[in-house]
Formats: C-alpha cells, structure tokens, sequence
C-alpha cells in the first residue's frame, strides 16, 4: 500500500476514495508546519500538494522515496520541477479542473467591477438609496475582454464572455497569430501586449508566474490600459505591482481590480488600500 501525503486543504470525497486505496495522512495545516512535514517526508511515495507548498531544497531532498508529487491546480511555481524529474518523480499538475471554476470567477467579477454597485454597500446598509451611484453602472454586453494568455482557461472564459455579447481579444506570447484556437473561438489575436491594453475594457490575465511574467504589470503597463478600463487577476500575485495598482485606482485611471492572489500571501488575499475600488477574494473549487 502506497503512501501518500497530502499537506493542503483537499475535497473530502477525493481523500476518501484515495484511503480506500492507500495509507493517507491528510492534513491541511502540514503547509504551516514545516518541521513535521519534513518529517513525513522520508516516507511518502506521494506528496500532494496546492500553491503553498514549496516542494524545493531540503523537502525535496527529504522526499527520498517519491515518485510523484500532485498539484490542485495548475501554476507550478512553487515546485522545483526539473529537480523532481531529476530524482525521478513525476509532477502531475490538475489541468483543467477548475478552468470552469476560474472562467466563471472572471465573468462574474467583470460584471461585478464594471457595475460597480459593490461601492455603494457602506451607504445601502446605513439605510440610505444613492440612487445616482447605483444607475452609473456599466453593462458587460459590448463591451471588450482582453485576454492575456490564451490557454485553455482563457479559451473557456472568452467562451462564457461571447455568450453575454463580450467581444473578446487575446494575446499570448507562446502562441502565434495563425494558431487554430484563435479562429475557433472566434477572438482576435493581438499583436502585442500594448495593442490589447488599449482597446479592452475588461483585462483578464491567465498567466504562470516565471521570470518573463513576474511584474509584468507595472506601472507603465497600467499607464497603456485604457483610461476606466478593470482588471482581473486570477493567476499569480507577483505579476502584478499591487502598489502601482493601488495608485492608478486612486487616482482613477484604473477602474477597480480584483484579485485571488498576492504577493504577500495568496492565503490570506487583501485589499489594496482602504480607499481604491479594488475588491480581493478567495477563489475556490472542488478539485
């Protein structure tokens, strides 16, 4: 019987059918404790882990028997992926299980932000009807999603977003302006980063974090958005600048933006400052 050690919170169903195979330790609060994770370690033929986990240096030295390493999700950052192959482990991301998840997370925080009702919930709850800030709303029909990174959680979200009468454009540096995907879905590829900023309305990003992409959206990146234009950040924190982003909201050249991750800490999403249209959530699935 395998050995299999998962560090993070996981669905309880999917635990179950993994102990009616295996000897599984589970505990989601192993990530915060390092000294007894690494103590597991020796004896794990598995390791299953989210994004905070950073299976690298002396964990995966200690992981001496290992021969795969799970991640519920997709971003592989927080996993020394060539050193696992090197010891033999094979790491085996979630792809696609939550691309549902996270398209419909991006559509619902468009219509979200670009309403902007949410910024009326102090005054609503103090009984008050600011009936003027309420009917200054934006509608999501029309307007432009731009996609950077149009993998397949970007494919399925231009999908949802044509359906609500969005007009969607991407733009991926891996992928070439005569790739199948674009003509399937009906989305235009943008030349350049910069050609995509200054049409849509809605920014989106679908990126992993790597050292081409880490504060890809900096200041003079926001400064390229179109003026009011939203973003939403549902890949990695450190793609964005969070303090650029909060001085572009301030001083409202950037419409709102919501995130599910951080730099700091993408457990414990934040908001920007106290006074920017910004709005921060947890993401979750059941993967």
């Amino acid at each position: 019987m395998k050995r299999i050690v998962i560090a993070e919170f996981m669905d309880e169903a999917a635990v179950a059918r993994l102990r009616a195979r295996h000897d599984v330790l589970y505990d989601p609060r192993l990530v915060d404790d390092g000294a007894r994770l690494h103590r597991e370690a020796p004896g794990a033929d598995a390791l299953i882990v989210r994004n905070r986990t950073q299976v690298r240096g002396e964990l995966l030295d200690a992981l001496s028997r290992c021969r795969a390493v799970g991640r519920l999700g997709v971003g592989l950052d927080n996993i020394d992926v060539p050193g696992c192959e090197a010891r033999g482990m094979r790491v085996i991301p979630a792809t696609g299980a939550n691309a549902l998840s996270v398209a419909e997370y991006v559509i619902a925080s468009a219509m979200l932000l670009l309403r902007g009702a949410y910024a009326s919930t102090a005054e609503v709850a103090a009984g008050r009807w600011p009936r003027n800030a309420l009917s200054n709303g934006r509608e999501l029909s029309g307007k432009t999603l731009g996609l950077v990174g149009f993998g397949a959680i970007g494919q399925l979200t231009s999908r949802l977003a044509g359906a609500l009468g969005m007009h969607a454009v991407a733009f991926d540096a891996a992928m070439g302006a005569g790739h199948p995907a674009f003509a399937q879905h009906g989305v235009r590829c943008c030349a350049t980063l910069d050609a995509l900023l200054a049409q849509a309305d809605v920014v989106s990003l679908h990126l992993p974090l790597v050292d081409t992409t880490r504060g890809l959206f900096g200041a003079a990146r926001i400064a390229a958005m179109k003026p009011g234009a939203v973003l939403v950040n549902s890949a990695r924190g450190g793609i964005v600048d969070e303090a650029a982003v909060a001085q572009a909201l301030r001083e409202g050249r950037l419409g709102a933006r919501r995130s599910t991750c951080s730099t700091a800490s993408r457990s414990r999403p934040r908001r920007t400052s106290r006074t920017a249209p910004t709005c921060c959530s947890r993401r979750t699935s059941r993967a």
